[in-house]
């Protein structure tokens, strides 16, 4: 596949360069979209005091 240790590392390097440039959209995608407020959620799942605990 390769003919020599120079092809090989031009290729690790582009390999390496392409996923540093899709972690980079993935990052810059994920800060334009509207964060979902989780807090709501939250406190409806977390479980709250119940009859026992108030005895």
């Amino acid at each position: 596949m390769f003919g020599n240790d120079a092809e090989f590392l031009l290729h690790l390097h582009r390999a390496h360069a392409a996923e540093l440039r899709a972690d980079a959209a993935a990052a810059r995608l994920a800060r334009a979209l509207p964060r979902r407020h989780g807090r709501w959620r939250d406190r409806w799942q977390r479980p709250g005091r119940t009859d026992a605990d108030r005895r």
